[in-house]
């Protein structure tokens, strides 16, 4: 057995020891800060922002919109590239860091909460080490890249019961998640019994070399950007622009890709309120371009739910790619794109043929809804008419979902995303782009949460081991 087999062992043993003691960087002085509860009238909660370039700064002028923000830290790896020069420019008082774990060693007394903005992959640290010293945590969506590091997060946070959680999927503060539960109490929404996901609009890596057989060839690192930070958890890797800016998205080992991107607004609600849980079967029914590296040109999954109560069995069915269309009901009607629905990462929306959405299928009703906080409509036309006076009133959302975030860290709502909603949520997903990483179909096993039929995948659970001096962060 040579040293890296050793080294997977011996990680995927430590692994699965949730309840092992936490531990912090050697030279990380600070200690668990108790919440604030005392807040008055026009408080303002102390956030610090890991990650403020691209989505990071997008959440950060989000988060001040709400009135509710005092910025004290900002952290990101990059302080010199343009899109976290805007931020630095409109707030050049808030002390800044290139990483976190000297954020919190220097900082931690003064932060209450912490918002996490940045890759996939990267999640995972920041939060374990936040959630540990007692900080509440708004991470943005997937939670984590792989099932271990999810599970983990929510061991954490059930650990840490006193700090608040949100993760960013902010339509799941919006229309469609006051809809839906009105709809599924009211029995409007009932025995549901297959759901479709899509998101049809190109994609990063379309276009890419699918026969690709190494990563690509590694380039001059950026006098501004730290590397090694950047990297994190992750195996070593050489600096490529196509790994920053939103390009990480694009590689399995960075993130989840077009299910993990758009999946967490278009199943969020179906997911929650349907209490749909974990698949039993992940199968891959189409994989355009698959190869080892990076994610297909075009993907059709197939997720298996079970029975749940009196509800039916479900079968989930995701679509991306730009000619990969799903089925369209007869009487969906007009299928333009949808302004309420924001552009994906790149910015723009392509002409396509279908908006970003979903259909839902029950025994006696149609669906069809957008993603983020877009509302679904009953089809056909016809049969919307005909049941427009059962249609229960629905409430108007009291917070956006980060003004709701900053009244949970006060007292005075709770999340709607909290991440044992969340956790299994992203845990599909993972799940959806380990089949997509081996194009085959997953067995697994709900109650033990291991996959039955393939060994790699079972090992995919937990991942490669994170890289020396990271170790720290999977334990809780």
């Amino acid at each position: 057995m040579n040293q890296d087999q050793k080294s997977r062992r011996s990680f995927l043993k430590n692994a699965a020891l949730l309840s092992a003691a936490s531990a912090l960087p050697s030279f990380t002085k600070s200690f668990a800060q108790p919440a604030r509860s005392n807040y008055k009238a026009g408080d303002k909660v102390n956030l610090a922002c890991v990650g403020i370039g691209n989505q990071g700064g997008l959440d950060v002028e989000s988060f001040a919109k709400t009135g509710l923000a005092n910025f004290v830290a900002f952290c990101d790896v990059d302080m010199g590239a343009p899109q976290t020069l805007k931020v630095l420019e409109k707030y050049p008082d808030v002390p800044r860091f290139q990483d976190f774990r000297q954020m919190f060693d220097k900082m931690g007394s003064q932060i209450e909460a912490v918002t996490v903005g940045i890759p996939d992959f990267a999640h995972f640290p920041v939060v374990m080490m936040a959630l540990s010293l007692g900080k509440h945590v708004y991470t943005e969506k997937p939670m984590g890249r792989t099932f271990n590091e999810v599970e983990l997060m929510m061991a954490a946070a059930r650990k840490h019961n006193k700090q608040v959680t949100q993760m960013g999927n902010q339509g799941h503060s919006d229309a469609n998640y006051f809809q839906f539960k009105a709809w599924k109490e009211a029995g409007i929404i009932k025995d549901v019994t297959a759901i479709t996901g899509h998101m049809n609009s190109s994609r990063r890596w379309h276009g890419w070399d699918p026969n690709i057989k190494s990563f690509p060839a590694a380039e001059p690192v950026p006098s501004t950007l730290n590397w090694d930070i950047w990297q994190g958890v992750t195996a070593n890797h050489e600096y490529n622009k196509d790994f920053v800016n939103g390009q990480w998205r694009c590689w399995y080992d960075f993130g989840l890709g077009a299910l993990g991107d758009w999946g967490a607004h278009i199943f969020d609600t179906s997911h929650q309120f349907l209490d749909l849980g974990l698949p039993y079967e992940v199968s891959m029914l189409r994989a355009d371009g698959h190869n080892a590296f990076f994610f297909p040109q075009a993907s059709t999954i197939l997720f298996k739910f079970p029975a749940r109560g009196d509800m039916p069995p479900v079968d989930v069915t995701w679509y991306d790619g730009v000619n990969n269309l799903p089925p369209i009901p007869a009487g969906y009607g007009v299928q333009g794109l949808d302004p309420n629905i924001p552009p994906p990462s790149s910015g723009r929306i392509e002409t396509a043929k279908l908006n970003p959405g979903k259909i839902i299928y029950s025994k006696e009703l149609t669906f069809k809804g957008g993603s983020h906080g877009s509302t679904l409509s009953i089809i056909p036309a016809e049969k919307a008419k005909d049941m427009a006076s059962q249609l229960p009133q629905v409430p108007a959302s009291p917070s956006n979902h980060y003004a709701n975030f900053l009244k949970a860290c006060m007292g005075q709502e709770q999340t709607r995303s909290p991440f044992e909603i969340a956790g299994p949520l992203s845990q599909m997903f993972t799940l959806g782009v380990m089949a997509q990483r081996l194009n085959t179909k997953l067995a697994f096993d709900r109650k033990t949460k291991k996959i039955t039929n393939n060994k790699l995948a079972n090992d995919l659970l937990t991942g490669a081991p994170p890289r020396k001096g990271w170790e720290q962060y999977y334990k809780v």
